[in-house]
C-alpha cells in the first residue's frame, strides 16, 4: 500500500486539482473588515479579486430529547486569483487556502503558498492552526494516457478496486463502485481516501469518459504552532507520494512518463 520508491514528477500527470487548507480559531476581524492589507501583500501574484457569502452548516444544540438546529451567521469568502486563473487563494474567518488547477511539482506549489501564508500570519496573527491539510484530486484518464483497452485492474492496486478487481467484472458494466478509507499515518497525520471510477465534470461539462478518481485528503489535526506549519505540510506531501505510488501499477506509472526530481 505504501511505496518506498524515490519521488518523481510526471510529464503526463493526472492531478485535476491540489488544495492546501489551514484552519484556525475564528478571527472575526476578517469578516468585519475588507482585507486590504492582505490583498496588497499578494496582489502582484493574485490580481483578480471577488467575494461570496457562505452559510455554515447548522449547529446542533440542546440535550437528548430536546435537540435543536442553530443557524450560524454567514461568513465572507474572499477570493484572490492569478492572472491565468490557475491559482486561487481563499480567505475566510476560519481558514486560508491555496488551490491549483495545473500542478507541476511540490516545490512550485510550496513556493506559491509562501507569500500568502506569510502575509496572513503577519497581518492576522493566528494563535495556532487547528488543521493543516493537503488534498490531491487525481483523475486518471485512460484515453489521455493511450491506455483505453487496459482495464483498471491492471492500472490500480487491488486494495482500491473492490469488485472491479475481479476478472469477471467489466469496467463498463459497473455503474458505481468505490473504496473509502480513513486511517492514521506516521507523525500524527491522517488521511481520507476515496477511490473509484466516475465521470468528472470540469466547469459543469463532462466528456463522458469513465475515469478512475483517486482523492487523497491528508491532514494534521490539533493545536499546531504557527511556525510548524511548513514542516507539517512537507510531512503530508511526502506521505501523499508514498500512498499514490503504492496505489498505481508499473504500467500506469510508466504511461505517465516519470521524470527524476
Amino acid at each position: 500500500m505504501f511505496s518506498q520508491e524515490q519521488r518523481c514528477v510526471y510529464r503526463k500527470g493526472v492531478l485535476g486539482e491540489v488544495i492546501c487548507q489551514l484552519r484556525f480559531p475564528p478571527i472575526l476581524t476578517i469578516d468585519a473588515n475588507v482585507p486590504v492589507q492582505f490583498q496588497e501583500a499578494i496582489r502582484e501574484g493574485f490580481p483578480q479579486y471577488s467575494t461570496r457569502k457562505e452559510s455554515p452548516a447548522p449547529k446542533i444544540t440542546g440535550t437528548p430529547g430536546d435537540l435543536r438546529l442553530e443557524n450560524l451567521p454567514q461568513t465572507i469568502n474572499y477570493q484572490f486569483v492569478s492572472a491565468d486563473g490557475l491559482w486561487r487563494v481563499n480567505l475566510t474567518s476560519r481558514f486560508i487556502s491555496l488551490s491549483c488547477a495545473r500542478y507541476t511539482c511540490w516545490e512550485d506549489f510550496a513556493g506559491k503558498l509562501d507569500k500568502p501564508l506569510a502575509a496572513f500570519i503577519k497581518i492576522y496573527k493566528p494563535a495556532y492552526f487547528e488543521r493543516v491539510g493537503l488534498r490531491y484530486l487525481n483523475f486518471i484518464s485512460r484515453k489521455q494516457l493511450e491506455l483505453e483497452d487496459v482495464p483498471f485492474s491492471e492500472l490500480i492496486d487491488q486494495c482500491y478496486l473492490g469488485p472491479l478487481g475481479q476478472e469477471d467484472v467489466a469496467d463498463t458494466a459497473v455503474k458505481r463502485c468505490s473504496v473509502d478509507l480513513e486511517m492514521d499515518l506516521r507523525g500524527g497525520c491522517k488521511v481520507k481516501i476515496h477511490a473509484g471510477p466516475g465521470v468528472v465534470k470540469v466547469k459543469g461539462k463532462s466528456d463522458n469518459e469513465l475515469k478512475f478518481i483517486f482523492d487523497q485528503d491528508l491532514f494534521m489535526p490539533g493545536q499546531l504552532p504557527v511556525n510548524y506549519s511548513a514542516g507539517a505540510l512537507q510531512t503530508l506531501h511526502s506521505q501523499a507520494w508514498s500512498i499514490f505510488r503504492g496505489a498505481i501499477s508499473s504500467t500506469l506509472h510508466q504511461a505517465m512518463d516519470p521524470q527524476p526530481v
